[in-house]
């Protein structure tokens, strides 16, 4: 390749485009930036609508954390994973040890289930994952109650 057929000038090192071009070039341009008024005024908008995005965050977070307690918490109640504990602590006249047994399980199987979510939400719409749920928990209710009638009969 000769140098002679490539251009003088490369695209790549040439100064950009710049947003507001000198004041000699274009006027217009210079009259439609804003005043130093406006932009103090935008600036103490910003100022104040921060702590409200911040305390309308922690109120989210607040909202998530608390139904997801009290969902958990209620599941639990009278759950196998509690009268088992029950009983273990009963049997093993060391309930706190039992108690960090118990703790540390539940931590463990809800950081696999937040890890498992978050992937798959990652992967497939919500539409999807409402319907899987949905179809999961039909399929489960369908098997117990299957296990009720032959267990009656």
């Amino acid at each position: 390749m000769k140098l002679s057929s490539l251009p003088l000038t490369s695209p790549v090192l040439s100064a950009p485009p710049t947003l507001i071009e000198p004041a000699s070039k274009n006027d217009k341009l210079r009259s439609q930036s804003p005043s130093k008024a406006e932009l103090t005024k935008d600036l103490s908008l910003t100022a104040l609508a921060k702590p409200q995005q911040a305390q309308e965050r922690n109120r989210g977070v607040w909202r998530i954390f608390s139904s997801t307690f009290l969902t958990i918490f209620l599941a639990e109640m009278g759950d196998k994973t509690q009268l088992a504990t029950l009983l273990m602590s009963a049997e093993s006249h060391a309930p706190w040890v039992v108690f960090a047994g118990a703790a540390i399980a539940l931590i463990a199987t809800s950081l696999l289930g937040v890890l498992i979510g978050r992937w798959l939400a990652n992967r497939l719409s919500p539409k999807t994952l409402e319907m899987s749920a949905g179809a999961l928990l039909l399929f489960i209710s369908v098997m117990l109650l299957w296990d009720v009638v032959q267990f009656a009969g």
